[in-house]
């Protein structure tokens, strides 16, 4: 089967193409389609199962419509099977799945048999006691079925997984293997590794690495050994004491290690669960969950109903029962009575934003047991958000009991007046994409923004919908492609909850757009929610929303991770509170002369792509366009007036293509600059037996020798570089070409006429220092540059290439995703040819896609679980929850991990006294006309806040600072006068504050906001 990359592409990136044909070739049996089922199933049709068969016997009910997105009121009003109804609403989502319904009694079915179709059997829903003879069934089958639960009570939620005796993981965690530079090893028991320059190896104990390239201790390449960690940098791998000497060079590449795991049946795992702890500051909670969940079960089993939402009598019988829960466990446990508490009154309502979260848990689990790839949960996992009911009256009728709308489930978990803020929210959502669909998902849901005179969601983003959002975009379809996402995303929203309110635009938020986005917009906000793939736009949401005192949600994802961070005014600190090292640029020497991984060869092949296609082609066409005739630039360099750009400019004229011939000419003359005549040079000017200073070798690891590349046209890879190099080119000064000449016996005949000059070493000087970067080297034209423009110059007016339409080219722009003009083939084959020169492994395409792209690996099942972890979070800004309440939280579904921290309070920064301030913190003054500096000066100091101000800012222009000519004359100048103008009511200014002593420097302040009138 053949991997649609356009439907697919991100997702491959997380789970390979391997993974990705396990999946093409399994089935699912899911039972249970409430709103917990359709968001399993959703996110299963999404990851491309071959087959997915949805079980129910329930039909729809306005209750289901608070957590069942694909439900609607007609469906209702006819009384349609859910799992009826679902079916053609999933199978939209993916072409390539197939999906149906079954509605059997499963309690009533005997015979399971019909189960053994299926590779993966997952259950909601469902009793306890049905659980454990489905799973039963499915672990007494050759292979395996691999069976999973999972159930949403209220505000608490759990999953169980059940993969067999013998589960087998050949990738336990995702990650790319580490390659290591080697400094040194040594001749000892055990021989120690050491990093070169001291990088940190990252190896964990117990890892296998293999060799290559080591000198001396030949013996050890392609020898696989597990390794023990010595430190950060050293690791040691066994017996070398009888090996040679090492010299020089080497790479210790880890490799993947298989993983095997040995699941218990559910019978078993009731009495002794295993739980995966997600919150260090409840690490009770999961066993405290677990058989609070059983005493449920048992209530149910002989009431033949959940608790009531109001009795405070089934509250007090469920504990009872938990008590003798806990009796029977193998480690007896203490209930905790406000866990039951909550449990009891919110057991008969479902918590959307827990439906969301296991949603997508559940589903990676499906993933991992259809594929082999990551880890699985072993065996529980437990989540409750018992802080939503902190501030709720326990046993209020009024707040809890159903009022038959579609809001009740959502209502016994929250209670009513959380309902109706929520409906009054006004929330300002940045981005449409993975995130924001599954966000506005949850917020038609959760009836946010649904009450017409208070509540609005604003979403924006600029971009349009293409065929490879389709696969972790859920709210979009085929026939949206080319759409606005905003509006369309809006559209989806409605058709979940049509009393939605959603203003959709078209901006992206950034300072050039703070008219439409000001300070007032985001200051009525009573919340922001970030839906965003790149720090830039987060920092700047952040500062906007902390200088206007609006609280934020921020979440991102990356393959299977995904955090989900609070920002809340004056608790809490803010995104750009901490920041992330810088990313370690390449050195420019690396990528010019000195590549050693794959991933500078990406670099430099994307770098060509620009140099070659986009920034000549542009700086040719904005030279030409300027200049009134080649007569007059010709007559300006015969008389030494040489422009900014004009030899780039003409040596480009001269090189020209005007025909289809020409390209593929010029595309064989680059092959041969590129991979021939650039190894020779640097081996004339670094000969291999070169030595530095210290009589060590030059070339030694990370350096690595290139070898030229004789060109032969039947080598697939040389090739592919000719004909979408020739493309390119074509491209660019628009040259038509057609099919006949793209014919491999056309592009050959062409290429058996080209004459190729021989190489010629030259004295230029070859960058060797690391420190060095790109825009150092830059150096102006030399005379003997100048003579050759005039030379080709002349040439080309004599030769008629400066017709008008000659001067033109159309630079391009980078595309990753349409294959169809081969920008991703260029690179492919330029980094690759180049990673043959240095002995360096190839990439294939995909990869080489993923790195030239700069493309953010993304899965379904990752948005769906973080975006459920930010409507959670919501729901605390909503009622306006104390700091302890609030999470942060980082996950990794491929290990799996869930690690929820309370956010950082904000630091308060002293002045003076009992005098301090947070990033929260504004300062506010207000002005007129005749206000002068020194008014604001004493009005600081005297009237309100009682420092002297020491210095004046506004952005970066300096109103006063005592030390510096003429500032003090300023005093008595109006600060309409001395402010840089704007067309605001008031402008920021940073002021800093004299210390107590002389000694002392001066002191911070917050913001203060002047008001000008």
């Amino acid at each position: 089967m053949e991997i649609d990359d356009s439907l697919y592409s991100r997702q491959r990136y997380v789970l390979g193409d391997t993974a990705m044909l396990h999946m093409a070739k399994s089935s699912v049996f899911l039972s249970g389609l409430g709103g917990l089922g359709v968001e399993i199933a959703k996110n299963i049709v999404l990851a491309g199962v071959k087959s997915l068969c949805v079980h129910d016997t329930h039909a729809a009910t306005t209750w289901d419509l608070g957590t069942h997105f694909f439900l609607d009121p007609a469906d209702v009003e006819a009384g349609v099977n859910r799992a009826v109804a679902s079916v053609p609403r999933l199978a939209e989502l993916n072409p390539y799945v197939e999906v149906r319904s079954c509605t059997e009694d499963l309690h009533s079915t005997v015979d399971l048999s019909f189960l053994r179709q299926h590779q993966c059997v997952i259950l909601t829903g469902c009793s306890i006691r049905l659980q454990s003879r489905v799973d039963e069934f499915c672990r007494t089958q050759q292979p395996p079925i691999k069976f999973i639960s999972a159930d949403v009570y209220g505000v608490f939620c759990r999953a169980f997984c059940d993969f067999g005796p013998v589960f087998h993981v050949w990738d336990p965690t995702g990650e790319e293997t580490k390659e290591i530079f080697i400094q040194n090893i040594t001749q000892g028991n055990p021989g120690v590794v050491t990093c070169i320059d001291n990088k940190p190896h990252g190896l964990q104990e117990g890892d296998r690495v293999t060799f290559k390239e080591v000198y001396g201790m030949e013996a050890l390449n392609g020898m696989n050994t597990s390794i023990t960690v010595i430190n950060s940098y050293t690791f040691g791998i066994g017996n070398t004491s009888q090996l040679p000497p090492y010299k020089h060079g080497g790479l210790a590449k880890q490799l993947k290690a298989q993983k095997t795991f040995t699941f218990e049946p559910l019978k078993s795992q009731l009495q002794s669960p295993s739980c995966l702890l997600v919150d260090l500051s409840k690490p009770e909670a999961p066993l405290q969950s677990h058989f609070a969940l059983l005493a449920l079960n048992e209530f149910n089993d002989q009431h033949g109903h959940l608790p009531s939402p109001s009795s405070l009598e089934d509250a007090e019988t469920l504990y009872e029962l938990a008590v003798s829960v806990g009796q029977r466990m193998r480690d007896p446990v203490e209930p905790d009575r406000r866990v039951i508490t909550c449990l009891s009154v919110s057991s008969q309502g479902c918590f959307p934003p827990l439906v969301a979260t296991l949603g997508g848990l559940v589903a990676q689990e499906a993933l991992k047991a259809l594929t082999g790839k990551f880890s699985p949960l072993f065996q529980w996992f437990y989540l409750d958000a018992i802080e939503v009911m902190e501030k709720l009256k326990i046993g209020n009728e009024d707040e809890f009991l159903p009022r038959r709308d579609r809001y009740d489930a959502l209502r016994m978990c929250v209670g009513h007046e959380t309902c109706k803020a929520l409906q009054g929210l006004q929330a300002f959502m940045v981005g449409c994409g993975a995130i924001g669909c599954e966000m506005l998902k949850n917020m038609a849901v959760l009836g946010v923004g649904t009450e017409p005179s208070k509540g609005l969601v604003t979403i924006t983003d600029p971009d349009l919908i293409e065929k490879s959002n389709l696969n972790r975009q859920f709210l979009f379809r085929p026939r949206h492609i080319q759409q606005a996402k905003s509006s369309t995303a809006a559209e989806a929203a409605r058709a979940i909850n049509r009393d939605i309110q959603v203003d959709a635009r078209l901006d992206r938020v950034g300072p050039a757009t703070e008219e439409i986005y000001s300070d007032a917009f985001i200051s009525k906000q009573q919340l922001v929610v970030t839906a965003l793939d790149n720090v830039e736009a987060r920092r700047y949401m952040d500062s906007r929303c902390v200088a206007n005192q609006s609280p934020l949600l921020d979440s991102g994802t990356l393959g299977t991770k995904g955090h989900v961070e609070v920002v809340i005014p004056h608790l809490t600190e803010s995104y750009n509170s901490q920041r992330d090292p810088p990313e370690e640029e390449i050195p420019f020497c690396t990528l010019k002369s000195f590549p050693a991984v794959i991933e500078h060869t990406i670099q430099w092949a994307r770098d060509k792509f620009e140099s070659s296609f986009a920034h000549k082609p542009a700086t040719f066409s904005t030279f030409w366009e300027k200049q009134q005739h080649p007569h007059q630039v010709l007559q300006d360099l015969q008389v030494g007036r040489v422009q900014d750009s004009c030899i780039q400019a003409i040596k480009y004229l001269g090189r020209r293509p005007c025909t289809w011939d020409d390209c593929v000419v010029q595309a064989r003359l680059k092959f041969e600059k590129y991979f021939n005549h650039k190894a020779k040079q640097l081996l004339h000017a670094f000969p291999l037996d070169t030595q530095l200073k210290d009589g060590s070798l030059f070339w030694q690891s990370p350096k690595r020798p290139p070898t030229p590349q004789t060109f032969d046209p039947s080598d697939e890879l040389h090739f592919t570089f000719i004909m979408s190099a020739a493309r390119q080119l074509a491209a660019v000064c628009d040259i038509t070409f057609s099919d006949a000449d793209l014919a491999q016996h056309n592009i050959l005949s062409i290429l058996e006429r080209v004459t190729v000059p021989d190489f010629q070493p030259s004295d230029k000087h070859i960058i060797t220092d690391e420190t060095l970067k790109a825009d150092q080297m830059k150096s102006g034209s030399s005379s003997q540059e100048e003579a050759l423009a005039i030379g080709l110059l002349s040439q080309a007016i004599d030769q008629g290439m400066t017709k008008q339409e000659l001067l033109r080219m159309t630079p391009l722009v980078f595309e990753k995703d349409c294959d169809a003009n081969a920008h991703v083939d260029f690179v492919t084959a330029v980094s690759n040819l180049r990673a043959r020169m240095y002995g360096i492994e190839l990439a294939s395409r995909l990869e080489t896609k993923r790195i030239a792209g700069r493309i953010i690996p993304a899965i379904a099942t990752t948005t769906a679980t973080v975006s459920g972890l930010v409507a959670l979070e919501m729901v605390k800004v909503v009622q306006g929850a104390a700091l302890g309440a609030f999470k942060n939280c980082f996950l990794n579904l491929a290990l799996p991990i869930m690690l929820f921290s309370e956010p950082a309070p904000a630091i308060r920064t002293p002045i003076r006294g009992d005098l301090s301030f947070t990033i929260w913190d504004k300062w506010t003054v207000q002005g007129n006309d005749d206000f002068t500096l020194q008014d604001l000066i004493t009005t600081i100091k005297v009237a309100q806040y009682g420092v002297k101000p020491t210095m004046v800012v506004q952005g970066v222009k300096m109103i006063y600072v005592p030390v510096m000519p003429g500032h003090s004359k300023r005093l008595k100048q109006t600060m309409n006068k001395l402010l840089k103008q704007t067309e605001r009511q008031y402008v920021d200014l940073t002021l800093s504050f004299a210390p107590e002593s002389p000694d002392h420097d001066d002191l911070p302040g917050p913001p203060v906001r002047y008001f000008l009138r």
